[in-house]
């Protein structure tokens, strides 16, 4: 170990700071790497910490004389509650960006060129500004840049989800100070992203760091869409009563309509995308963030670098685009590690639009292959039948057992021979065809299978075709499930403006017979009462639920805690969670501290919070 790390051993400042007893991981293996002016690439999952990662080095370097640590962030609710928190723990931190006034800028900048700022946050594009990097050369040369932290770091790659422009300039950090270590971070890189994120970020010479992207206390859960707001209000309120959640919605007018009905049915639902006036974001995400039981209804415009740790649900109204979106998504839920949920709603017409917005988009032919190819892998997720966490583990390269908590694996999916079936489906595409040349939708496909005579079915004759009502012994829904998942798994194809249906090449072996093909069985949602989370009594408590099991004093303790915590993060104009996190507060009102060094042994209170709140805490557990 370098006599950097002897000097402010980093198992120390985790102690003494952030009041965590060990570390989690490879955090240690990370830190001692960066603290030794090695450059790193981080994978961690959202609520792995991965924030520690770098804090730690920061602080480390700083109380060795080192100066500034730069951390490039790409949202500034981010910046804002990164600093918050920090500042709460008692480490001198800031942000640059245009929330600022100029003579507070202007404070923040004297700060860093003075060596006294520990961690300065700012954006890619202020860090790449021509004036910030003069700045930057000063403290270079006097040996006080200390390091650079690039969070989200798979925003610089054209194969990641989230990618940004402002990302690429970042390569000049390594040209420019080349003897300043950088780490960059993110949750979410396949093997093509995180080759991207190598080049662009010159890291070739960094050490890779890969941890486990399992989060055991995710339970994921995908069903078939029948009618999905009512299903979507059935799962929050028999799942979720009073817990903060975010539901996902791929357009803007589906975002405002979904919060509106769920607001009209008793909920507290706010909507959030691109479109909206920047105050009415602002004020939806502070309320998301400071208020309990908030459900934010949102495009993926919102979301990255939410730092909320009790999201206890995440739910999908849409399909996204790939495996790396929905894990970047749910991985938003339960960063406490306390239970959570990722819940998606999907159908036939999630695949037939994520088919056409790829190929409609301007992208070239390679890059609409290798989205066609990421889509692929999350619809065979969706479609799954064996445990959904070995899949989507799978997809990142790491092998796993069934977990026992996702949706198949405690209700094990039915399964049943569609060979058949999917041979007539298949053929009534080539009748089509066939009589005239014609392609249909999916409606009119079903019709004529099920034998139900409509104007389109007269208009065309399609009651004197050999596949008319040969499929009348299936419901409709069973029909779309079969349609869905020949598409899924690539027989048929959906074209046009209309999305009407042609076979693809592989449908012929399956028309021979030479495919035998095992369908899931559409499954129906159970109507179930307005319940309380577990209870299985109606909801009549107006208590919120702790992340861990309590006893009726310690509960009532735990309520109390969190109206004195309400208290002092409105003072402070703060998140929350930012003062103490849930878990630290249930853990609190279990073991009921009665001394000051009986609170200090509790995860998650540092000395700074200790001294700032210890003796209000005791008070407040009397």
């Amino acid at each position: 170990m370098s006599q950097l790390t002897q000097k402010s051993p980093p198992l120390n400042i985790l102690q003494e700071v952030f009041g965590y007893p060990v570390f989690r991981g490879a955090q240690e293996q990370i830190v001692n790497h960066v603290c030794a002016s090695g450059d790193a690439l981080v994978l961690m999952p959202t609520g792995g910490g991965k924030s520690l990662c770098y804090q730690i080095p920061a602080i480390a370097r700083h109380r060795a004389g080192r100066g500034v640590s730069i951390v490039v962030s790409p949202l500034i609710a981010l910046m804002h509650d990164q600093v918050g928190a920090l500042e709460e723990a008692g480490v001198h931190a800031a942000f640059l960006n245009s929330s600022l006034s100029g003579e507070q800028a202007a404070h923040v900048e004297r700060e860093m060129m003075s060596g006294r700022l520990v961690m300065l946050y700012a954006a890619p594009e202020r860090i790449t500004n021509p004036r910030f990097l003069a700045q930057m050369d000063s403290l270079y040369e006097r040996g006080l840049l200390s390091l650079f932290a690039i969070d989200e770091a798979h925003c610089v790659s054209q194969w990641g989800h989230d990618f940004r422009s402002e990302y690429l300039a970042l390569s000049l950090l390594h040209e420019r100070y080349p003897e300043v270590p950088r780490i960059a971070l993110t949750a979410t890189a396949d093997d093509l992203t995180r080759a991207d994120i190598i080049e662009r970020l010159r890291l070739e010479e960094a050490q890779i760091f890969i941890s486990s992207f399992d989060r055991p206390n995710i339970r994921y859960a995908i069903v078939e869409k029948d009618k999905p707001r009512e299903q979507l209000l059935r799962f929050i309120r028999d799942e979720h009563e009073d817990d903060a959640g975010i539901v996902y919605c791929q357009s803007r007018k589906k975002v405002e309509e979904t919060a509106a009905w769920l607001e009209s049915e008793g909920l507290k639902a706010l909507p959030y995308h691109a479109g909206l006036d920047v105050a009415v974001r602002q004020r939806h995400q502070d309320r998301f963030l400071r208020e309990d039981s908030v459900v934010m209804v949102a495009t993926i415009a919102f979301g990255m670098g939410i730092d909320k740790p009790d999201v206890r649900f995440v739910a999908h109204l849409d399909l996204p685009k790939n495996i790396e979106s929905y894990y970047q998504e749910t991985g938003r839920a339960g960063r406490d590690g306390a239970p959570a949920e990722a819940w998606m709603a999907y159908g036939l017409a999630d695949v037939v639009n994520q088919r056409r917005m790829i190929d409609e988009s301007p992208a070239g032919e390679e890059f609409k292959k290798g989205q066609r190819g990421k889509l692929d892998a999350l619809l065979a997720l969706a479609e799954a039948t064996d445990c959904r966490r070995v899949r989507l583990l799978s997809y990142f390269g790491e092998a796993s057992q069934p977990c026992g908590n996702c949706d198949n694996c405690l209700h094990p999916p039915a399964t049943w021979d569609g060979t058949d079936a999917s041979r007539k489906l298949l053929s009534c595409i080539y009748r089509f065809h066939q009589n005239g040349g014609q392609r249909f939708g999916a409606g009119h496909l079903i019709d004529v299978l099920r034998g139900k005579v409509t104007d389109k079915v007269t208009q065309y004759g399609h009651q004197t075709l050999s596949t008319w009502a040969v499929g009348a012994d299936l419901p409709e829904q069973q029909w779309r499930a079969v349609l869905r998942q020949l598409i899924s798994l690539g027989h048929v194809v959906a074209e046009g403006e209309y999305m009407t249906l042609a076979l693809a090449d592989s449908a012929r072996a399956v028309l021979k017979g030479e495919v035998q093909l095992l369908l899931r069985v559409p499954t129906v949602a159970p109507k179930k009462g307005r319940l309380a989370r577990g209870s299985g009594k109606p909801a009549t408590s107006n208590r919120s639920a702790a992340p861990i099991e309590l006893d009726e004093d310690a509960q009532l303790r735990f309520d109390q805690l969190k109206a004195w915590r309400a208290e002092v993060a409105k003072e402070h104009s703060l998140p929350a969670y930012v003062i103490f996190q849930n878990v630290t507060l249930a853990e609190m009102a279990k073991q009921h501290p009665q001394t000051l060094d009986e609170l200090a042994q509790i995860s998650g209170v540092g000395a700074k919070k200790l001294e700032a709140y210890g003796e209000q805490i005791l008070r407040v557990l009397e």
